[in-house]
This record gives structure tokens, C-alpha cells and sequence, in this order.
């Protein structure tokens, strides 16, 4: 569906993307994770044919964007977080006039207009300008637009930026139902890592034009913080014997400190974990509390961010 092979893209001097290699599967929602100027944006750019690439080869539905953006954009969606919408028309106006841009006869342009705003929620306010709409509806009007012309690949940039909580959770279950029934094809860039660990099959992290890390979360948690978790909570803060002596146990990897009387602890396997509880008893360290857990997307995120910034 989409291929990014040693994609460079230089910006007034500066790399947005450096030698970036990322490919999505058909009905799968990726998720391009990182922060503010990683290169997120400047990805769909490319992938839709707006912005050349320095050096590389990118492949959008199998069309090559520099050649062919518009036979691209005529296939895919796009929602940013700022909506592309005309606030003195109404809903329904809006629909009208961007399904004629993209080349819909009048008749499927009502009838699929018809179909998403009953799907969106938007029919009771169809014909009010979307200048009256709440953030929400305008981001549900917003990606009613670019579900009309059918595409077969959809971009979401940052979809729930700047919305309430509510707001975000309403374009949420949007999202997790495209997945879920109509089987749609997602690219889905954000900083939002509850937003990508709930919607995303795959995971490609980046930071500063290049990737770090793509895969299932099981596949990042094998790859970049393997090993068994647990927390560790004490009644008093512990000596520190205590914590030399645990970090002398064979089979413990590390230990940290997240506060005085909390440590996480990564271990090669479960069986380490008596070890660890004999290490710290018998050092009188006043434990209520081994909890094994797995790593989350948000350890995962961190630990690579912080590993490429010290290693820039």
C-alpha cells in the first residue's frame, strides 16, 4: 500500500527525514509515532506527492508520488488537525463541493454524503454551517470528507489535536470502527501514545527524520526492553546494600529507582524473582509489594527517544 525506501528529504538545510524505510499492509492502522519535528508530517507530504524526496524511492498504492500525485490523491484521505472546511457552508454543502473536486457524480456524492453523516452523527445538523459546529463535529465533519471519494488509503495527522476529551474519545471509536468493520488502511501519525497503543496494529517510532523501532508492541517489547518486569514497593525506603545486593542476583539485568521506596527491575525470566526476594530480606529491606509487569508503549517510546538523544 505504501513503501518508503532510503527516503531522504532535506528542508531549508535541515533533514526532515533521514535514509527512512517504513512499508504498510492493506487493512492495517500504523501508527508514526514521535515528537513535534520527528518527520511525521513531512511523511504523508511525500506519500501524497505534495513534496519531492531528496534521494529515495517512495511508493503510494503503487504509483510513484513525483509522477503521479494526482492519480495518488484521487485514491487517498487526508485529516490533519486543523479541518479543511468551508465554515459559511454547511455540512452537507461541504460534502458537495469537495466530491466534485475529486471527480464524484452528483448522485454517489449525495448518497455517500447521506451514508457518512448518518455514520459521523452529523444528519441532525447536516444543513447548519460547520462555522457552528464544536471541535468535534468539525473533526468528524472533517474526516466525513475524506472518507467520501472511498480512498483506499487514509492519513490521519495528529486527528485528535487540540480536542476535549470527550471530543477525542468520540474520533477514537471513529477510528477503532473504520479498523474494526470496514477493513480501512491507516496511517495514523501522532505524539498521543495512549491514542496509538488503542488504535494501532504496528508501531513505527521515530525522532528527527529517522526511525527507530517498528513492530507489534510485543514485537517492540521483545526487541527494545526484552526480559520480565516487575515493580517493587517498600515500606520504608531501603538501604543501598539492599539494592547492590539485588543488583548482584544472576539473571537480574537492571534496577531503577523511580522513587525512594519504588524500584522497577528487569530480570531474564520469572524464575529470578525469589532470588531477588532472598537478596533483600535477607539485607532487612521491608518489601509489600513485586508486582510483574510488562513494559508499556510509553516505557518503549521513552527509552528509544532517550537512547537516540544521547546517542546524537
Amino acid at each position: 500500500m505504501l513503501t518508503f525506501q532510503h527516503v531522504t528529504h532535506h528542508y531549508n538545510g535541515h533533514a526532515a527525514l533521514q535514509d527512512f524505510e517504513l512499508s504498510t499492509a492493506a487493512g492495517e492502522v500504523l501508527g508514526l509515532l514521535g515528537p513535534n519535528g520527528a518527520g511525521k508530517t513531512t511523511s504523508v507530504r511525500l506519500a501524497n506527492g505534495l513534496i519531492n524526496p531528496s534521494s529515495g524511492t517512495i511508493r503510494t498504492l503503487g504509483l510513484d508520488p513525483i509522477a503521479q500525485g494526482d492519480q495518488i490523491r484521487a485514491q487517498t484521505g487526508v485529516l490533519t488537525e486543523t479541518p479543511a472546511l468551508y465554515e459559511r457552508l454547511t455540512a452537507r454543502q461541504n460534502l458537495a463541493f469537495f466530491g466534485q473536486l475529486m471527480g464524484m457524480s452528483a448522485e454517489d456524492c449525495r448518497q455517500r454524503s447521506q451514508e457518512l453523516l448518518g455514520y459521523f452523527d452529523l444528519t441532525e445538523r447536516a444543513d447548519d454551517r460547520a462555522g457552528t459546529y464544536s471541535k468535534g463535529m468539525k473533526q468528524r465533519l472533517a474526516l466525513a470528507r475524506a472518507l467520501l471519494h472511498r480512498p483506499r488509503l487514509l492519513f490521519l495527522d495528529e486527528p485528535t489535536s487540540g480536542l476535549d476529551p470527550e471530543a477525542a474519545a468520540q474520533v477514537h471509536e471513529l477510528i477503532a470502527t473504520l479498523r474494526d468493520t470496514q477493513d480501512q488502511t491507516v496511517l495514523l501519525c501522532t505524539h498521543n501514545l495512549f491514542e496509538a497503543q488503542r488504535l494501532c496494529d504496528r508501531l513505527a517510532i521515530m525522532n528527527r527524520g529517522r526511525l527507530l523501532a517498528v513492530g507489534t508492541l510485543d514485537e517492540l517489547r521483545r526487541e527494545v526492553m526484552p526480559g520480565l518486569w516487575a515493580e517493587l514497593r517498600f515500606y520504608q525506603p531501603p538501604e543501598a546494600a539492599a539494592l547492590h545486593a539485588v543488583r548482584a542476583v544472576s539473571g537480574v539485568l537492571q534496577v531503577e529507582e523511580l522513587d525512594a521506596q519504588t524500584w522497577r527491575l528487569q530480570a531474564q525470566e520469572e524464575a529470578v524473582l525469589p532470588q531477588v526476594v532472598t537478596a533483600l530480606t535477607a539485607q532487612a529491606a521491608q518489601l509489600t509489594a513485586l508486582r510483574p509487569n510488562q513494559a508499556s508503549l510509553e516505557d518503549i517510546y521513552f527509552k528509544l527517544q532517550s537512547a537516540h538523544t544521547e546517542g546524537a
